[in-house]
């Protein structure tokens, strides 16, 4: 990345975010955006491709406290909350010009990775240190650490072990009966790594899922970070999910409800089992077929049918007549007596 890409960049306005914006707020802009520009959405689409990066870019550094901190500090130089002198009297310095004070030229070059690691161009002293030495030493620590960092920086100069890599956000989408039954999927990163990563059984829509190692890579001797993966499902046809049980609208006839009957319905493996309707069974009754749901853990669930009385459109002469001695013998009979007078109350 380009020396000066800190300076010219606001990751909060990629995000669409302020910049006093919470962890949870970057987080949802993330999500939100990287659904929108995922390429995998925009096939072809160069310019969402690179919309993608960017945002993956900017939710990296803002999603880990201590980039957002450093880059914080640098938009703030750029912004006139430090300024440099360079060049000859008067003279404002640039970028460029704050690291040629320490013996690289204007041309050297800063490169900043969304792990959070900083390494500088040749010219530079210690020219594997990063932007915590450096600061170190514009800001009043020494260039071998004995210096005291001026207060405001958050201890920029303080002596640290290899960092570990940053943690990633990132979001699939699965077809319902992957995230009942478990999937392997893979991913690509805002870098353009591909990532393979084993989904649980009964994962549920909106779950978050914490795969250790999986993030950005780690300094040397430091572990990487975590992949922290939100899973949407897709919706099926058929079935819905109620926690760990499945749920189906059943189709019944009126005969089928009022004499009682014995029907099929379909399970998510593809089977299906027989189901006991009892006579005088209403439209709304669920009935419930035991282990056939989602696997959990410690149980597995159910399947739960509501029943659903379809009416027809259309009656022959004789099932007419049908229906008319059905109501004559009703006794005229309101069903919905008791629905007015609790309205009344």
């Amino acid at each position: 990345m380009a020396s000066q890409d800190w300076f010219e960049k606001d990751f909060y306005a990629i995000l669409g975010v302020p910049k006093e914006a919470d962890a949870a707020a970057i987080k949802k802009a993330y999500r939100k955006l990287a659904r929108t520009h995922h390429p995998d959405k925009n096939p072809g689409d160069a310019g969402a491709e690179q919309k993608f990066k960017d945002i993956g870019e900017a939710h990296a550094v803002l999603s880990d406290a201590k980039q957002r901190e450093e880059y914080d500090v640098v938009r703030q130089m750029a912004h006139g909350g430090a300024r440099f002198t360079a060049g000859g009297p008067g003279g404002n310095g640039g970028f460029e010009d704050i690291f040629s004070a320490f013996g690289g030229g204007g041309g050297s070059r800063v490169r900043f990775d969304t792990g959070g690691r900083q390494s500088y161009g040749a010219g530079y002293p210690g020219g594997g240190d990063d932007i915590n030495d450096l600061l170190s030493q514009m800001f009043g620590g020494a260039a071998g650490g004995g210096g005291r960092p001026q207060p405001g920086y958050a201890g920029y100069g303080a002596p640290r072990g290899p960092r570990k890599g940053a943690d990633v956000q990132a979001t699939t989408t699965l077809p319902f009966r992957d995230a009942v039954e478990g999937s392997t999927v893979t991913l690509r990163t805002a870098e353009g790594r591909t990532i393979t990563a084993r989904i649980p059984a009964g994962v549920k829509d909106g779950q978050k899922i914490r795969l250790r190692g999986k993030g950005q890579p780690g300094e040397p001797g430091a572990a990487a970070g975590d992949l922290m993966l939100t899973v949407a499902i897709e919706k099926h046809p058929v079935f819905g999910r109620d926690g760990d049980n499945l749920t189906i609208d059943l189709p019944v006839t009126f005969a089928e409800a009022a004499l009682g009957a014995t029907v099929a319905v379909p399970t998510l493996d593809g089977s299906s089992v027989k189901v006991r309707i009892a006579p005088g069974t209403p439209s709304g009754r669920v009935l419930r077929v035991k282990g056939s749901g989602v696997a959990g853990k410690s149980a597995t669930g159910d399947l739960l049918a509501k029943v659903q009385v379809i009416v027809p459109d259309e009656l022959s002469d004789k099932a007419r007549e049908a229906v008319e001695v059905l109501r004559s013998e009703s006794g005229g009979v309101d069903p919905r007596a008791a629905l007015v007078e609790q309205a009344k109350a």
